[in-house]
């Protein structure tokens, strides 16, 4: 790691300021036979999280290979990368020296059900609301609290995922994916400027979209428009695509085709 930042922890103390306030970052990586295929995308959210944060940037020519180091050579494998803002003494304000922390968590490929992407999955609407802060928006920090108490409105294993809207009752996304809806040939994505994790499976299917001349559009995202939609799916880089096919007690409409072939292009990496 770069001359400021400390070698990879096993263990975090109570006085770091990631455990404490939540101050720094992370990310979630697939891991492929030893490689990370989508490794720039996710370098340049981390480092932009790390800017907003006042974190001192991670020498890439040093993380990446304590990366590919802690990859197992063969197979599928989920990364996380935690970079927290290090000890610190008690209060807020942020030391002039800080030596961030790096802590890598390695685990087996998650696997969820087929039907989940050939049927489709039913959601729910969160009572819990994402505050708007832009300093914060699109970053992955630490502070994932709004996402715990969604998740917790439910315990119903049929509802797969929960949506959560902005304080002004805009949908933004889900308690761990990113939501994309149709409407005609138009692919829609809410606007994150305000709130929300921009995810990086979101950022493959906007450039995937782009290249392969879909129209593509950011907008407001009105729970009522969600559910005139024509279709609309949720995204990650562990699920990949999520086709939703029920809202609350509301069933949408058939796939359109524009689903089956996002679907096929994340299947053959190709998005």
């Amino acid at each position: 790691m770069a001359d400021k930042a400390s070698h990879l922890d096993s263990c975090v103390p109570i006085s770091d300021r990631g455990l404490a306030y939540g101050h720094g970052v992370f990310e979630t990586l697939e891991a492929r036979d030893g490689q990370l295929p989508h490794w720039p995308r996710h370098w340049r959210r981390l480092t932009e999280g790390c800017r907003r944060l006042h974190l001192h940037m991670p020498m890439e020519t040093e993380l990446l290979p304590e990366l590919l180091r802690a990859s197992p050579p063969d197979g599928r494998h989920v990364v996380k990368l935690v970079y927290t803002a290090g000890d610190g003494e008690r209060g807020y304000r942020i030391p002039s020296e800080l030596t961030p922390r790096l802590l890598i968590d390695i685990r087996p490929w998650p696997i969820y059900p087929s039907s989940h992407t050939l049927k489709g999955v039913a959601v729910r609407l969160c009572h819990t609301r994402l505050p708007d802060d832009p300093a914060l928006a699109g970053i992955k920090h630490l502070n994932r609290l709004h996402q715990v108490l969604a998740r917790a409105e439910w315990d119903d294993d049929t509802i797969v995922e929960g949506l959560l809207a902005d304080s002004n009752g805009n949908l933004v996304e889900g308690s761990m994916s990113n939501l994309f809806w149709i409407e005609g040939d138009r692919l829609l994505t809410p606007d994150l400027d305000r709130c929300g994790v921009a995810g990086i499976m979101r950022e493959r299917i906007l450039d995937w979209a782009r290249a392969n001349a879909v129209e593509t559009s950011i907008e407001t995202l009105e729970p009522e428009r969600l559910h005139q939609a024509d279709g609309a799916l949720l995204c990650n880089s562990l699920i990949g695509i999520w086709p939703v096919r029920r809202i609350e007690t509301q069933d949408m409409p058939p796939f359109p085709p524009l689903i089956g072939t996002l679907c096929r292009a994340v299947r053959e990496g190709t998005c």
